[in-house]
Parts: C-alpha cells; structure tokens; sequence
C-alpha cells in the first residue's frame, strides 16, 4: 500500500494570494525571509487581506535563506506566546521550512530538533493551527510537499524534515510574486525543480499518481526554465506552475542522492566563506548521479523515457541518457551555473577557482559522504551508493570527471 498526499486546497493563478480573506479564524502570524515580500508589497497585501478575514496579525520577519534550528525556536517561540490558529509562511522555500519546524515545535513543545529529524516520526499537528504556504520562487515546491530542510551550523549540516504531517493545509500559488526574483534566483530554483522531477520519475517509490506529474513537469520546465531566466514573464509564470507540479511529484514519489548529496555539501564549506546554494548543488550533481544510477537497469529505461517525452533523440537508452545528461549540462551553461564544485565561486558562478580548496575537499570528503548516505533523500534512490562508491561519485562532482562505476 501507498500513500499520495496534498494539500487539501491549491489556489493558482495570478492574484491568488485574494484567497487569505476568506479564512476562518482570530489570529494569524505570517513567516517571511529576509524583506522581498515586504519591498514588493506582497507582505501588506497579506496582513491586509488577513485583517479582512477578521483575524489579529502577528509577523515573524527575518528567516535566512538557510534556516537554522536557532531561527526555528525562536519562531515557535513567538507563535506559543501569541497562540495563531493560523501560520501563513510566504516567500522563498527558506520561510516556508522554517515555518513548518516552528509550527512542529509551537503544537509539540517537548519535541526537540532531533526529534523532529526522524523520516516520518513527527507527532499529529492541527490541534492548534493550520497552514497556508505562499511561494514567491519557483523550485522547492515546499508549499505541497511533506518536507523542510533546516541547517544545523554547528554541524555545518542541514537536516531534511520528512512527514505527511508537514504538508501544508492549503497552498496558494500566485504567480505575481515569483515575477519578482532576481535572474540568479530563477535558474537555482528553477533547476532545483527540474531535479525534483527527474529523482521522483526515477525513484524506487514512483507510481502511476506521481510519474505524470513529474513528466509534465520536465516538459514544463524544459520549455520555460531557459526563457523564464531570461525575462519572460509569461515563462516565468509557467514556470511556477512546472516547479509546484513536480514538488507533487517528489513529495509521495520522494527524491534520491542527488538531494542527499546537496544537503550534505551545501553549509559543509561555509568557514571558507559561501554555501553551494542548493538550487545550484542539485544542477552540478544531477549529470553525475544520472550517470551513476544508469548502471541500474531500471532506471536507465526510466532515463530513456524522460528523453523521449524531452525528444532528446537517441537508437537505444545508453545513447538517449547520454543525450539527456549533454542537454543538462547545456540548460547550467545556458543558466551560467557551473559543472562541478571546483569551478564554484563564493558568488555561485563558474570561475577558474572555485572558493572551496581542493585539500580541504579531500579532507572532508569521507565524512561527507558518510552523511549522505545517511540522508533521508538516499533510501528511494534507484542505486545504493557503498562509502566508496559515494566518495567516488562526489570526487566527480568536484573535479567535473566522468562517472564510470
């Protein structure tokens, strides 16, 4: 038996962010980031229609865009002395994640960060509160999915939260807002979607409720993502409609090692001065790990259906995944996002000498791997990775070498 989980309602469509006023309810507290949503006006509108709505409203501003456990408390905080029935969280994935912990911490004081890191262990929530996700990137898709990811910085790691519970109450996908990200932001998000699609279409938990989603949602982002980045507006639209569909996906399908591979690595470097943005990370990596889970035959005939529905052309499936990893390549070069880590810059684009140390790579690197293995994101992926097989695999993802293992 499986399980397909949603939101219970999904409003879409430019000016679906009108719907907060007709919720029931005394208090509401809104979750944002680091001040976008209040610079664009979107943060007023939704205090506003909140009020409409007859509701007292609190703000919890501030959210980083890799939220710790420190944020988290001190949200729960806030929210377990103003006691909401409502938690609205708007803005990039960072605020809404963030705002999923601190709902798990507001309705179950007891629970500690560490409780809320076993993969489907977290207790009942909506004895206090329900929950509104609003997104304004277009590639986490958290406003549907049973996950959030929170970084512990004393490890230097970050922690996927993995349940059903998490799934937010309603989604509101307002394509108004996602208008306003800056272009680096839309190829990060934008190709974190695209991996979302492909690991749920390849996972050893897919099923015939997720595989469409993820196929459309490829198709989708093969047809937007490169003009969404570029500026269109009604790309970008469809964009954020492609990155919400295949969050359908990957939330009942789940992911695989490229995600663990992307945790594990994103906060691990910061003392040398810059995250590998996830978005980024996830394009990097994806190209190998494609090649990697391809030795699987099962998923190298799911890589080839992917390259038929993206009309990549190729006789047989070791010619169509070649043709599908060449094209990913091309959509990071065409999003000037780089190849591998070395090429990495602070700033996140592709230079000659990435900020992370090739010494200080190898150093980290079975610890690194070790975590990885060890994500929650790694037990749906098609090929279990050994310690060795992993250090290998990232040691391609460092020095952009070709996966032949």
């Amino acid at each position: 038996m499986a399980r397909f989980t949603l939101p219970r309602d999904l409003y879409h469509g430019k000016g679906a962010l009108e719907n907060l006023k007709n919720l029931k309810g005394k208090k509401a507290v809104i979750v944002v980031g680091g001040g976008s949503m209040k610079r664009n006006g979107f943060l007023q509108k939704a205090e506003d229609y909140l009020k409409e709505a007859g509701m007292e409203v609190r703000i919890i501003e501030g959210v980083e865009p890799d939220p710790s456990v420190t944020t988290v408390m001190n949200g729960a905080a806030v929210m377990a002395e103003f006691e909401p029935d409502w938690i609205v969280a708007m803005g990039g994935g960072s605020p809404i994640d963030a705002a999923k912990a601190m709902w798990i911490k507001y309705e179950h004081p007891e629970c500690t960060f560490e409780d809320m890191c076993v993969v489907f262990g977290i207790p009942e929530l909506r004895k206090k509160a329900h929950f509104v996700a609003i997104p304004s990137t277009s590639g986490t898709a958290t406003e549907v999915t049973a996950f959030a990811v929170i970084t512990d910085y004393d490890k230097g790691i970050k922690y996927p939260l993995a349940d059903f519970e998490i799934t937010p109450d309603i989604a509101i996908v307002d394509a108004d807002l996602a208008e306003t990200m800056p272009k680096k932001l839309t190829a990060h998000t934008g190709m974190d979607a695209m991996t979302h699609a492909i690991e749920a279409y390849v996972s050893t938990a897919n099923c015939d409720y997720t595989d469409p989603l993820a196929i459309h949602a490829i198709e989708m982002i093969q047809a937007e993502l490169i003009d969404s980045y570029n500026g269109n507006m009604e790309a970008r639209d469809k964009m954020h409609n492609a990155q919400c569909l295949a969050g359908m996906a990957f939330s009942n399908a789940l992911l695989g090692i490229v995600h663990s591979m992307a945790h594990k690595t994103g906060a691990v470097f910061a003392d040398y001065g810059a995250h590998i943005i996830h978005g980024a990370a996830n394009a990097m990596y994806l190209p190998k790990v494609i090649a990697f889970n391809a030795k699987d035959e099962t998923a190298k005939k799911r890589y080839g259906v992917i390259a038929d529905y993206m009309h990549l052309g190729g006789v047989n499936d070791d010619e169509k995944v070649a043709n599908l990893i060449a094209y990913l390549r091309k959509m990071n070069d065409d999003l000037n996002i780089p190849q591998c880590i070395k090429n990495y810059g602070a700033d996140s684009y592709p230079t000659e000498q990435g900020f992370v140390p090739e010494e200080v790579f190898l150093e980290r690197l079975p610890e690194i791997a070790k975590n990885a293995i060890a994500d929650a994101c790694t037990g749906s992926n098609p090929r279990q990775p050994s310690q060795e097989e992993m250090e290998k695999l990232l040691k391609c993802c460092y020095y952009d070498t070709e996966v032949d293992f």
